[in-house]
């Protein structure tokens, strides 16, 4: 089954690592990012992902999470247990703030983009990846319980005390455009991105299944709508 599996790997999505979202979104902070910045990882938790590691690139990497781990972050410079409705930094503090799959989280989505507004200086920016709300997989995880969703992860490698319920309010690009708005943000981009189909990666029949659908998406900008990753800029005005 794995040799298939790596066969699909070899012949469809070639340069594909298993975080490959991840990588992708680094790059798009990476471009924001000067020796002299202060940065904020917003939704840091215990650091499981490596490719948000920005500690040394920058004057100062801090991070909030409710996640108590957060304190012992090895990414961080200064880990802090907060809600991110309520960053415990100053105003104007931040040059850039940056969120990895935790916009899908949020029960009061316009009440964390404001806070991060706050925190931000003039002319800073906020990046968030979060998955797209009409894309196959959120569409699933609405449909069924936190524990099948606890149990799909464990097949991916992921602990239980890693998944966290999902609710997606703000997880189209309208609605990632209207909130950035009301919150005082230019919304610079949404870009909207499918790659390799790593949920379906667990079997090759619904690998295949999987492919299918990537290239269908991404055949026309007019289902663009349906690829799985939105990737947001916006600056503070």
């Amino acid at each position: 089954m794995n040799g298939l599996i790596d066969a699909i790997d070899r012949r469809m999505y070639p340069g594909y690592s298993s975080n490959w979202d991840d990588q992708l979104f680094r790059e798009r902070i990476l471009t924001h990012l000067e020796p002299d910045k202060m940065v904020l990882d917003l939704g840091a938790g215990a650091g499981i992902v490596a490719a948000m590691n920005f500690k040394g690139l920058v004057r100062r990497v801090c991070g909030v999470d409710l996640d108590p781990r957060v304190a012992s972050n090895p990414m961080l410079d200064e880990g802090r247990v907060a809600d991110a409705g309520e960053v415990p930094y100053p105003d104007q503090v931040f040059d850039v703030v940056f969120a990895d799959n935790v916009v899908e989280h949020l029960a009061e989505p316009l009440v964390v983009l404001r806070e991060v507004r706050r925190v931000l200086k003039p002319g800073g920016t906020f990046l968030f990846k979060t998955p797209n709300r009409a894309h196959y997989m959120p569409t699933i995880a609405r449909m069924t319980p936190h524990r099948f969703h606890q149990f799909v992860n464990r097949l991916r490698g992921r602990a239980d005390m890693d998944t966290f319920p999902t609710l997606y309010r703000a997880n189209t690009e309208a609605e990632i455009r209207r909130l950035g708005l009301l919150a005082g943000f230019d919304v610079i981009s949404v870009e909207r991105i499918e790659g390799r189909p790593e949920y379906l990666r667990m079997t090759w029949p619904t690998y295949l299944l999987g492919a299918a659908y990537e290239r269908i998406v991404n055949a026309s900008e007019r289902l663009a709508m349906f690829r799985i990753l939105l990737i947001a800029q916006m600056r503070r005005c």
